[in-house]
C-alpha cells in the first residue's frame, strides 16, 4: 500500500491552553491509531508545525480533521505527496515544545518531495532538520521518560 505524507504550519488560536493542547495530542494519537497514521507536531506556544504519514485514506482522514480544528488558523500546506517510507514509525504522533527559532528553520526548509539530504551530511532538508529536533526524544527508548514529559507538555530537548 502506498505510503504519502503531509506537512503544515499553522497559527495556534491565543486562548490555547496547556490542558486543551494535551487533550488534542491525546485525541490525536488515538485517530492516528485507528487510521494507521504516525507522525510528529511541533509547536513554540503560538505556532504548529506537523508532519504526518501513512495509508492515503488516513493522511486524508486526517487533514480534513486539522482543517475543521477550531485550535489553530491560518493553515499553511508545507507539502503533500507519496513517500518510500515512514520517517517517524514509533510515534502516532510525537509531539515537542520547541524554540520559535527552531520551528521557523523547519518550516523555511525544503520540503520537496519529503526527502533527506545525503551528499554534505549537513542536515538542510526540512526532515533533516525534523529529524534532528526529535532526536533526543527518540533516544529516550520510544516511549520513556523524554516523550511522558513532551506529553505532559515538557520541553523533552
Amino acid at each position: 500500500m502506498p505510503l504519502r505524507a503531509i506537512a503544515y504550519a499553522s497559527e495556534a488560536v491565543a486562548s490555547l491552553s496547556a490542558e486543551r493542547l494535551r487533550g488534542l495530542v491525546n485525541d490525536a494519537v488515538a485517530f492516528n491509531e485507528a487510521a494507521d497514521i504516525t507522525g510528529v507536531l511541533l509547536f513554540d506556544g503560538h505556532r504548529f508545525l506537523q508532519y504526518l504519514e501513512g495509508p492515503q485514506q488516513g493522511v486524508d482522514a486526517a487533514w480534513r480533521r486539522i482543517l475543521d480544528s477550531s485550535s489553530h488558523h491560518s493553515v499553511v500546506e508545507l507539502n503533500r505527496g507519496r513517500i518510500g517510507r515512514r520517517q517517524f514509525s514509533h510515534w502516532r504522533m510525537g509531539w515537542l515544545q520547541v524554540e520559535h527559532t527552531a520551528l521557523g528553520r523547519v518550516a523555511l526548509s525544503d520540503w520537496t518531495g519529503f526527502v533527506r539530504s545525503t551528499a554534505s551530511g549537513i542536515p538542510t532538508s526540512a526532515l533533516d532538520r525534523l529529524q534532528l529536533l526529535t532526536a533526543p526524544l527518540l533516544r529516550a527508548d520510544q516511549g520513556g521518560p523524554m516523550m511522558q514529559a513532551a506529553l505532559a507538555g515538557g520541553s523533552g530537548s
